[in-house]
């Protein structure tokens, strides 16, 4: 699992400088709708039935106000919306550069 080196907000993209020198660009909307959190992804109950979460997808206009390293696997953002309830992992946010739904 690599870490981040440098993380910066440009305009409504994150610019994320990973430490194995790798550099990727995130928009705040997709990364917003990329929460992995259980308000956006619902939970699943025994038998695999989601429970809550939301149908939206497009978040206009949210950016992402701050962030945390959470341990050294995670970073917990703010968003503009109230949401900062999601830890994305190293290992999720290189997915999400590398193809994954939060590029703009």
């Amino acid at each position: 699992m690599t870490a981040p080196e440098r993380i910066e907000l440009i305009g409504h993209e994150l610019a994320i400088l990973w430490k194995d020198g790798h550099e990727q660009y995130l928009t705040c909307e997709a990364l917003r709708a990329a929460s992995p959190s259980a308000e956006n992804t619902g939970e699943r109950d025994l038998l695999g039935r989601r429970i809550g979460g939301t149908d939206q997808k497009s978040y206009p206009g949210v950016i992402v106000r701050g962030w945390r390293p959470v341990g050294g696997y995670a970073i917990q953002f703010d968003f503009s919306d109230g949401h900062n309830t999601c830890l994305y992992t190293f290992d999720y946010l290189r997915q999400l550069g590398e193809g994954g739904s939060a590029q703009g």
